[in-house]
């Protein structure tokens, strides 16, 4: 498993746009991790998927209502992480309205969880292999903080908790 003082695993994630930009286009465009998180701050949370009850009600909107403290103590970005594809990701951010203050990243074949080790088997009720509900505060490609969350709890990886070591 991933630890304080790793380096993020060098993968790619992908992001649903719906705006042409500079150098992406409409639909999943690919987000590679050391050269995204290079030279800065990324609050990191997972979960283990996109629509879930906890995820939506608590863990989302957390990490929204809190990004303006989070730029404050000198976070960059926050990303969210799950194990499905950047179509749903990009469904999940129109319902939760993250904007541009949560970048909602798929890790559709679970490649970024894998390597982590923060994987959540959840193939006897029929939801293949997870994430496990996890956050981290990134600096330079290095993960600073970890709050990985005990089994059905929502305890350590809110935003509350990485704000307040952000804050540190």
């Amino acid at each position: 498993m991933i630890q304080v003082g790793d380096t993020l695993p060098a993968t790619t994630l992908m992001e649903y746009s719906e705006v042409e930009g500079e150098g992406c286009s409409i639909g999943p465009n690919p987000v590679d991790v050391a050269k995204a998180t290079a030279g800065k701050t990324i609050a990191l949370f997972a979960l283990p998927g996109a629509f879930t009850p906890t995820c939506s009600a608590k863990h989302v909107p957390g990490y929204v209502e809190s990004a303006e403290a989070f730029k404050a103590a000198g976070v960059d970005e926050i990303w969210c992480v799950s194990v499905n594809d950047a179509f749903v990701m990009g469904a999940w951010a129109r319902d939760q309205k993250t904007g541009t203050k949560v970048r909602m990243l798929g890790d559709g074949d679970a490649t970024f969880t894998k390597a982590t080790g923060l994987t959540l088997d959840l193939t006897g009720k029929g939801l293949g292999l997870r994430s496990n509900r996890y956050s981290m505060l990134v600096k330079d490609g290095k993960v600073a903080t970890l709050n990985v969350e005990a089994a059905g709890k929502f305890e350590v990886s809110d935003a509350g908790t990485l704000l307040a070591q952000a804050k540190a």
